[in-house]
């Protein structure tokens, strides 16, 4: 590969980010009750969460938990059907004098009433030039303030693009609902390094929808509670552990709210290194809510049969939580009996021992693979790493 408290106790708590680019328009919203309409265009330039361009990681910033109020909808009761679409067709691309790829759209979502169900629809087409022919690290995700040094995302998915095809995908994000609701600026990044003019092709077309349908769904979600944003963590260097990346996160738990889980987006990037880490090698990771461990072996061995049809390319193979031209599932724990009786908890990521002795300032350069020594050349060696969010989701 190529390559974030204010909360209302009794329905919901909305994580509102009220900035948005000069450079976008409003998202267009459909539904009963009226709409509000009009194309999205791009803010070409902006940095994702510190997010690197080129290469293969969306890295966020040192930081852990943070969080951004806003008002929230009190009404009890469905909600109308609605669906809001900030994103048609919506070019990225890179060119040596445009960096689109990333773009933000602001969004008004439902202030009020409750979902049974919110579907996000998201797809990419090919340009009139042709599909990017490499498969691409990309989000969709909410911007929660603005900052130079970096604005604060929370990630709603993750997917990576196929190889040179277009593809489709569906997502529940029910479980979302106290951050999609009532002005909002929703950004999305592609990876891409291509775009028109280039032998390689023109970029990729975005489109995503979220498909409301009211009711009441099993266990309303009252908060979204940021616990690392969108960042890269380096795997395999002594001098650079996992902790200082991700530190241990102290997340109160929020009002109003009975019950708890963690839903995280991990894949793992980098190749060549010692055991082809970090996208090729098979690890455990351990999120530890309070003093209980849960492990997870974070890989995705069915490629072949879940990814986008007619790619060419190594689109098979399996790999670290991702697969060419399929969405990332979310890995998510409900740890209620983890914080029994408390008020807060505690945090931890980890990922299993390991040194990669392929790496520029290793004591001994050994273990490279695919042939490449021990220098990182941004291509056939690239530094191994896995990109992690995760968010904090409580339930009334």
């Amino acid at each position: 590969m190529r390559s974030t408290r204010a909360l209302l106790p009794l329905l919901l708590v909305v994580f509102a980010a009220a900035c948005s680019s000069s450079e976008t328009s409003r998202g267009s919203t459909t539904g009963s009750g009226g709409a509000s309409s009009g194309s999205t265009t791009g803010s070409g330039g902006a940095s994702p969460n510190s997010t690197t361009g080129s290469g293969e990681g969306a890295s966020g910033g040192a930081g852990s938990a943070g969080g951004a109020g806003g008002a929230g909808g009190m009404v009890e009761g469905p909600g109308t059907d609605t669906t809001v679409t900030p994103f048609d067709e919506t070019p990225f691309y890179l060119t040596s004098d445009d960096d689109r790829r990333v773009v933000d759209a602001p969004v008004s979502f439902p202030n009020t009433g409750t979902y049974e169900r919110i579907t996000l629809h998201l797809s990419l087409e090919c340009p009139p030039g042709g599909c990017d022919p490499w498969a691409r690290l990309a989000s969709l995700g909410l911007v929660t303030a603005k900052d130079p040094a970096g604005d604060a995302v929370i990630e709603l998915m993750r997917f990576i693009t196929p190889y040179h095809v277009g593809a489709s995908w569906d997502l529940d994000v029910t479980d979302l609902r106290p951050l999609l609701a009532g002005e909002v600026t929703l950004r999305a990044f592609i990876d891409t390094t291509v775009g028109p003019g280039s032998p390689y092709g023109d970029g990729w077309l975005l489109h995503a929808s979220f498909e409301m349908k009211g009711g009441v769904p099993a266990k309303i979600p009252v908060a979204v509670i940021p616990v690392w944003s969108p960042r890269r963590v380096v795997y395999g260097d002594p001098a650079r552990p996992i902790a200082g990346a991700a530190p241990p996160a102290d997340i109160p738990l929020p009002a109003g709210a009975s019950s708890y889980a963690l839903r995280s987006f991990i894949t793992g990037h980098g190749q060549g290194n010692a055991d082809n880490c970090a996208e090729f090698c098979e690890r455990e990771h351990t999120l530890t809510v309070g003093a209980v461990p849960h492990a997870e072996r974070i890989w995705r061995d069915d490629c072949a049969t879940t990814a986008a049809p007619g790619q060419q390319g190594t689109y098979r193979y399996p790999r670290a939580g991702w697969c060419p031209g399929a969405d990332v599932r979310p890995w998510t724990i409900e740890f209620t009996a983890d914080v029994a009786g408390t008020g807060a908890v505690k945090v931890a990521y980890d990922v299993a021992g390991y040194e990669n002795t392929c790496r520029p300032d290793s004591p001994s350069c050994d273990g490279c693979t695919l042939g490449a020594g021990c220098d990182y050349d941004g291509g056939t060696h690239t530094e191994p790493g896995y990109e992690l969010s995760t968010v904090l989701i409580g339930y009334r």
